[in-house]
């Protein structure tokens, strides 16, 4: 009988933090790209069955965390982008010995289920896409739609998106916007495409034109439980993880 590789993923695991035990139990505060949620929704609960420690984890654009964590909100281990991160590396609020790479991830198109799929595989494929729909979308601050931005003024046709374009906030993904209705076309990574099941990845955008992006994590200067979150960066690291992060549209970091 095969087993799902998600299943068995998560038995390698547990088994691997088993000798961890509840001693030590604490409840680490994490603060988490909203890249990486679908991730850490799979995994978390089976780091907290395997250690007995609890995730309090809040999920938001890398930017809009960034902010919080320079204003002094309280926590014990950050996923952001790499830049946003060592940003903070240098600012003494993370420490930098902990840091580590969790994921890879791209940039994706993706319509309403059921929807025409426009041809993206080139990049003169890609402005026509966008020249010829009726609206997009992306998460005006999040690291894709910052990108995107200046994608537009790059391949000169930011003007003429300009009347279509539709900035959203953090609370609404890009894929949830198109999965509604209120936008044709939604870009933002692919792994906050695929749990959306109104929503259809087209496919990455053209490698010439490509943004990856790293997301790595790092324990926080002021911690108040630093070996806890050090245990659950070794688990989000561990191979075992990454047929996960393959399936939530990931690349291992």
């Amino acid at each position: 009988m095969k087993m799902n590789p998600a299943l068995i993923a998560g038995k390698l695991l547990a088994l691997a933090l088993f000798t961890a035990g509840a001693a030590n139990a604490a409840e680490i505060r994490v603060l988490s790209s909203n890249a990486l949620k679908t991730v850490v929704e799979e995994l978390g609960p089976q780091f907290e069955k395997a250690t007995e420690n609890k995730l309090n984890v809040t999920f938001g654009a890398a930017a809009n965390l960034k902010t919080s964590i320079e204003k002094g909100e309280a926590f014990d281990l950050a996923i952001l982008t790499s830049s946003a991160l060592d940003d903070l590396v240098k600012q003494g609020k993370l420490v930098a010995a902990t840091r580590a790479d969790i994921a890879r991830s791209s940039v994706g198109l993706a319509v309403k289920k059921g929807a025409a799929k426009p041809v993206i595989s080139t990049t003169e494929a890609f402005k026509r896409a966008l020249l010829d729909a009726k609206s997009i979308a992306y998460v005006e601050q999040g690291a894709s739609g910052i990108y995107l931005k200046s994608l537009f003024e790059r391949l000169g046709i930011a003007e003429q998106l300009k009347p279509k374009i539709k900035l959203l906030p953090a609370s609404n993904p890009a894929a949830n916007a198109v999965a509604n209705g209120e936008a044709e076309i939604g870009m933002t990574q692919i792994s906050e495409i695929l749990p959306y099941a109104g929503a259809e990845l087209v496919g990455p955008l053209p490698a010439d034109i490509q943004l990856y992006t790293v997301f790595p994590a790092a324990v926080g200067a002021g911690a108040k439980e630093p070996e806890a979150a050090k245990a659950l960066i070794k688990f989000l690291t561990a191979p075992a993880a990454f047929p996960v992060l393959k399936a939530k549209g990931l690349s291992p970091g």
